[in-house]
Parts: structure tokens; C-alpha cells; sequence
């Protein structure tokens, strides 16, 4: 009895319907239309996470201990605080640049976040290296780092803002350039 050329998978075009069905399927997270808009993000994320990185300018050990750091509202004094806390504002600030960049993200004015304009592009980029800077300093308990990263965090935002938040027609104008 001959030997078949090939494997018993590869026959009959099972394989290539298999790759078809992988291909097509593509990344399901990719598929999800977004949850929150814009302003929701912000608030959620960036802003408490760029909070942690100006707080940890001063010295973090001057924060009022909780009486259980298990239940602390207070990500610098929680059970994951201090430096940690840091290293994980910069970690949340780089990602976040990525959440911004979905199709599909809708500003709170309603208009859809412009996530393919190049400017977008360039200060989603500087907000994830500045985010990583943050988390490098932090991981180094570099206080003075930090001071010069928290102003580069600053920049960051301040540069999309002022283009796309702070609007003459106010929120209803949001992310219109």
C-alpha cells in the first residue's frame, strides 16, 4: 500500500478551511465596540493615574496611613501603594494610549474620537512614553524623575487637549480639530 503525500490534515482542504476560519475570525477583542466614551476614560484612568505621578513628586511616606490598606481608596496607601502604585499609574497611562487609539471611541459630544488623524496618532504616541518614562522612574524610586516626568505627562495631555478639549463652543465642540 502506498504511503499518502500528504498528512491526513492537509487532505481534502480541511486545512485550508481551518486557516480560513482563523483569518476571518481575526482578534475578537478588535470586533467590541467600545464601552465608554472619551471623557469616561479620562476621568476613569488618566486622571487618577497622572494623580499618583504629581502626588509622588512630594514623599510618598507623608501620606495618611489607612486603617486597613485592603479597603484604601487611596491607590498610595492601598495594599498595591507606594512606589507600586507609581509603577502602575505609568503602566495605566502607557495602555491607555492604546485604548484611545480604537476605532470606534466616541467623544462625549458625540462626535467619534479621530483616531486615524496623524496629530491623534503623535499625542497617543507621546502619552504612551511619557507613561513609560513615569514607569521607569517609578521603578527606580527616582523622586526627581518623576518631577520631570510628571511634567512630561503634563505635556502630553496639554498637547491634545488643546487641540481637541478645549473648544470656544465648549463640550459640545470636543474632538473637533
Amino acid at each position: 500500500m502506498a504511503k499518502a503525500p500528504y498528512p491526513l490534515f492537509l487532505r481534502g482542504g480541511a486545512f485550508l478551511a481551518v486557516l480560513f476560519a482563523l483569518i476571518s475570525a481575526g482578534d475578537v477583542s478588535a470586533q467590541r465596540k467600545p464601552d465608554a466614551n472619551m471623557a469616561q476614560l479620562m476621568r476613569g484612568t488618566l486622571y487618577p493615574a497622572s494623580n499618583v505621578l504629581f502626588a509622588a513628586q512630594d514623599d510618598l511616606s507623608k501620606q495618611p496611613k489607612p486603617s486597613d490598606a485592603a479597603t484604601s481608596p487611596n491607590p498610595l496607601t492601598n495594599t498595591y501603594g507606594g512606589w507600586q502604585a507609581v509603577e502602575n499609574a505609568g503602566l495605566a497611562i502607557a495602555e491607555m494610549s492604546r485604548l484611545l487609539t480604537v476605532p470606534g471611541c466616541m467623544c462625549s459630544s458625540g462626535y467619534p474620537a479621530p483616531v486615524a488623524r496623524a496629530d491623534w496618532i503623535r499625542f497617543t504616541a507621546d502619552l504612551r512614553k511619557s507613561g513609560m518614562a513615569a514607569y521607569e522612574a517609578a521603578k527606580k524610586k527616582d523622586k526627581d524623575a518623576i518631577v520631570d516626568v510628571a511634567g512630561t505627562v503634563s505635556d502630553a495631555c496639554g498637547a491634545c487637549h488643546e487641540v481637541y478639549r478645549e473648544k470656544k463652543g465648549g463640550d459640545k465642540d470636543r474632538c473637533l480639530p
